[in-house]
């Protein structure tokens, strides 16, 4: 049997902002670096949309946009994404059919509990987070502004936006058109509808002129088909499908000011992150676009707004094969971290 590579927090009866309790939660996590004996320098780094840790630490190592030779890296793995708590691992009388709605809300109350407990955290370095984990950072410094030193906020969002949400109901119709989707569940993998939602995708997280100039190719890949299929269906087809959909939920629930705190009011919420930030959306992403996050930190008493000049859409923010892209994420996370 393979050893995992991180680690479990379990948490007796955690209760859900959705009004469910759950037995016995699970948050997986894995560290990098080591802790300093007064506990400074930790940088939390959720995790983004499908994605499960060993995903996105390609970003960690030294040199790289996060280093760990002076800081603590700790990745906690989202709820729904089938390593922490998820309808895939979830015990009775929950299960692929009748699962919670987690939200953002759930995770970083979670992840306060993990960095509390085990290693007696009260206060981050820096979150550093892209797509689904920039919208946990923010959602970080709106409840906890007091423990949130810095937020480098990827290609994410305050609230989910209208448009944003269009393109997530298409990519779930995509994979619930599959014949093994019961309602409820799927009675089978579903290997027609994943490799739709990896198609669908694929049009919507890259550019236009990614396209038109064939960066695919640039990335290793021998022609767009062989892009689509070996990089955005083989995204999905790995995955529980269960999973993905209780994600997708969550994204289209997230907002930071949805919560007791704030009621709905997303201003005050936005106003009330004191961390120094950096929100960095991509020129050229779709559904999390220029335009909505400018209007957002504009909003944020101190952060800036600074757009990733690229043609890579929504994977500027994750630049596995852009060493340009990769650049400026290095930089402002230096600024942000060199501001002591």
């Amino acid at each position: 049997m393979e050893v995992p590579d991180y680690q479990v927090f379990e948490m007796e009866n955690l209760a859900l902002q959705r009004g469910i309790t759950l037995p016995r939660a699970r948050l997986a996590f894995k560290t990098y670096g080591r802790l300093a004996e007064d506990k400074s320098n930790v940088i939390l780094y959720p995790t983004s949309y499908g994605a499960q840790h060993h995903d996105t630490e390609w970003l960690i190592g030294p040199g790289r946009v996060l280093d760990p030779r002076e800081w603590f890296i700790v990745i906690p793995n989202m709820f729904g994404n089938g390593l922490s708590s998820s309808p895939s691992n979830l015990e009775p009388p929950f299960g692929t059919d009748r699962f919670p709605a987690f939200t953002h809300w759930d995770n970083i109350h979670a992840q306060r509990r993990l960095l509390d407990e085990v290693f007696g955290v009260e206060h981050l370095a820096l979150i550093y987070g892209w797509s689904m984990g920039a919208q946990q950072a923010l959602h970080w410094g709106a409840i906890f502004p007091d423990q949130v030193a810095r937020i480098c906020a990827v290609c994410g969002s305050a609230r989910t936006s209208i448009h944003n949400k269009v393109f997530l109901q298409g990519v779930r119709a995509a994979v619930t058109g599959d014949p093994s989707w019961q309602g409820d569940h799927f009675s089978a993998h579903p290997m027609r509808g994943l490799r739709a939602m990896g198609r669908v995708y694929a049009g919507w997280a890259m550019s236009q002129a990614f396209y038109r100039e064939r960066l695919y190719e640039q990335a290793g890949f021998t022609s767009l088909e062989d892009f689509i299929v070996r990089s955005w269906e083989a995204n999905f087809i790995r995955r529980d499908a269960h999973d993905l959909l209780a994600s997708l939920e969550t994204w289209m629930a997230s907002d930071i000011s949805d919560n007791p705190l704030f009621d709905g009011d997303l201003p005050r919420a936005l106003g009330a992150i004191t961390a120094r930030s950096i929100v960095m959306p991509s020129r050229t992403d779709l559904y999390f676009t220029p335009e909505d996050s400018e209007a957002e930190t504009a909003m944020m008493p101190n952060a800036e707004f600074r757009v990733i000049e690229s043609i890579w859409g929504h994977r500027a923010g994750n630049p596995t094969a852009s060493p340009a892209d990769e650049a400026t994420l290095r930089m402002a996370v230096a600024e942000l971290l060199d501001q002591r």
